[in-house]
């Protein structure tokens, strides 16, 4: 073999190895390697973490929603609806037999004929003998295509006493809101006053809950329904 011969050959030798070490070397291409991580374990981007270990985050399921009644994270529960007037029921008074509290159901009876001209009174009336602050419910039904007038009197020192009409069964997780109520300070309290008594709307009879309060004062004090 000449030495021409025996120096190509060499050259074409070293082209072919440093061809073959190129094959060798990964590519480059400006991105991190990935991470393998043992069975169990999740890649967080900087260190594997054992899937549930404290610390470790968990993403909920796509198109979960959360159960009802429950905010999502960062939400809150409405407590009311803006611009709706709501009831929240004080200290229970002490309740009386309407006979027990008659000085204060005898002047119901005038008030109701000025106040509910031609209107017929609805069961007994409610009585009770109260502290301020404290309140006496009691429910009565109500018709289709009647009117009604809640007629309330304070005893002294009983200085103002609030009536008003809230649904019986109120709307879960809500205050009660309040459908009719007395505008007056003092120690009568007139609910659907003549010309514009209550009148129940629906198709159907329903439970109405009746709400006094004593807000200043103290004694006894007594309602009436009537209908008309």
């Amino acid at each position: 073999m000449s030495r021409f011969t025996s120096m190509s050959f060499l050259l074409l030798s070293g082209v072919g190895l440093l061809a073959a070490c190129g094959e060798d070397k990964p590519a480059e291409t400006g991105q991190p390697a990935a991470v393998q991580c043992p069975p169990g374990q999740i890649y967080d981007g900087r260190l594997c973490q054992t899937v549930g270990a404290p610390g470790a985050t968990t993403a909920a399921p796509a198109g979960t929603v959360p159960p009802a009644g429950t905010a999502a994270p960062g939400a809150t529960l409405p407590t009311a609806i803006p611009g709706l007037a709501t009831t929240a029921s004080g200290p229970t008074a002490q309740a009386l037999d309407p006979t027990a509290a008659q000085a204060a159901t005898q002047l119901i009876t005038p008030l109701g004929a000025q106040h509910a001209p031609g209107a017929k009174p609805v069961g007994s009336a409610i009585a009770g003998n109260f502290q301020q602050g404290q309140t006496l419910e009691a429910q009565v039904q109500m018709n289709p295509g009647k009117c009604y007038t809640v007629v309330g009197v304070g005893l002294p020192p009983v200085t103002n006493l609030d009536i008003s009409l809230v649904p019986a069964l109120p709307i879960p997780g809500l205050p009660a809101a309040t459908m009719a109520a007395d505008n007056s300070v003092g120690s009568t309290a007139i609910v659907g006053d003549k010309p514009n008594c209550f009148k129940w709307a629906f198709p159907m009879s329903g439970m109405m809950k009746v709400v006094m309060t004593v807000s200043q004062g103290s004694g006894v004090a007594a309602a009436q329904v009537f209908e008309k």
